[in-house]
């Protein structure tokens, strides 16, 4: 039986959900359909446009310009801050809301989560119906839009769910990539940043289609592993699952957020090695291995993401968490400013059968577990600070 899954994605939120508070405090006038924006000071290091109204858009005002600029375009733009207490508080209702439906529930970002409605179906009945249910209640009892997508997958959902905007449902079916997904341009396929997609532009790849049908010997000789990852994707192809807070008590996982952005890669190095030093520790404290690693990132602007890679030896020691955690990152990185980063180990399993792989030798593997077990049991006898990876300490 096929999945079903459902992206709910909140328009333009951040804006939406400024304008919904002011007019619940009084005001008369709804920005949503002013010359408006949120934005940060613009003398200190965020004055830029985190969120733009329609109007504002129309205008030539894009996302992450100055304020400044955007002032020049628009004389009459009216600049709000950001409040991120609030935004986490419409968040947060809108979470609730979803709940009373299916605990399946994924929180993707601040903004946007994914539901697996095939566990709930023969509850609800037809699932365009129910997304026009959801979303009109979510418009009534809230107060801002929502763009639903509706997929075999999650890939597909998302895909879906931002087609035209706002205050849409859109449906992407297996039988319905070929005619929704493959015409448009490579740069629209979720998962394929700026980098990425001007490279494949490079080979002679514009759209979705293209990809999905090309050949991926020659795409492996400039994207190695992720060459059958960036095909599969074209041609709609994801198994992963819908994480719900019910399923995350089987993955240990940590995060954190920086003090200031990162605004490059190397700079978030020393922060996944601590995280491969935590996550291990934990995994290890419990007598599990992972089998799959996960790395999370949110940008400047509160949206998160994630890419993960399935093992071919289950592990705990940290060295191999940090080795798979930094290729992770090196491939999803896209010069973003990074404001918070994380690491989840998934499909935890009492015992490892091991297979060659990232250690020629098991003996070598076992000594560096045994090696793991003495350093752990320092750390819990003197604390945490007692031995850390040269790699954590400042010159």
């Amino acid at each position: 039986m096929d999945r079903l899954i459902m992206h709910i994605d909140v328009n333009n939120a951040f804006l939406s959900w400024t304008a919904v508070n002011l007019l619940q405090q009084g005001n008369k006038n709804d920005i949503r359909n002013s010359y408006a924006v949120i934005g940060g000071d613009p003398n200190a290091r965020k004055g830029i446009v985190l969120a733009k109204s329609t109007p504002a858009k129309k205008m030539g005002i894009y996302t992450s310009e100055t304020l400044y600029s955007a002032k020049k375009k628009c004389p009459s733009l009216k600049v709000y801050e950001p409040n991120y207490e609030l935004y986490t508080n419409m968040s947060n209702k809108l979470f609730n809301l979803l709940n009373k439906y299916s605990p399946d529930i994924e929180v993707a970002s601040i903004d946007e989560c994914y539901l697996d409605y095939g566990k709930v179906k023969n509850l609800y009945g037809d699932e365009i119906e129910f997304a026009y249910t959801l979303k009109n209640e979510i418009k009534k009892t809230l107060g801002f839009t929502v763009n639903i997508g509706i997929a075999n997958n999650k890939l597909c959902a998302k895909m879906a769910s931002d087609f035209t905007k706002p205050d849409q449902v859109h449906t992407l079916y297996r039988n319905e990539i070929r005619t929704k997904m493959h015409c448009l341009p490579i740069n629209d396929l979720f998962g394929i940043g700026k980098k990425t997609s001007a490279k494949l532009m490079q080979l002679g790849i514009n759209t979705i289609g293209d990809l999905s049908c090309f050949d991926v010997n020659i795409l492996e000789r400039y994207f190695k592993n992720q060459a059958h990852i960036f095909i599969d994707m074209a041609n709609g192809i994801d198994n992963n699952e819908v994480i719900s807070a019910l399923t995350m008590p089987v993955c240990i996982s940590n995060e954190v957020t920086l003090t200031n952005d990162a605004t490059n890669k190397e700079m978030l190095y020393p922060y996944l090695m601590s995280l491969a030093s935590s996550v291990g520790l934990r995994v290890r404290k419990q007598k599990k291995f992972a089998l799959v690693i996960c790395v999370v990132i949110k940008d400047n602007y509160f949206k998160r993401k994630s890419h993960q890679r399935k093992l071919k030896n289950a592990t705990n020691i940290t060295d191999e968490i940090y080795k798979v955690a930094k290729e992770i990152l090196d491939e999803m990185y896209e010069d973003e400013q990074v404001r918070l980063i994380g690491i989840r180990l998934d499909r935890l399993v009492d015992n490892v059968s091991y297979q060659s792989s990232l250690f020629e030798d098991e003996n070598i593997r076992n000594d560096c577990q045994k090696v793991e077990e003495v350093v752990d049991n320092l750390k819990e006898k003197y604390g945490n600070k007692i031995i850390n990876k040269a790699s954590l300490t400042k010159d």
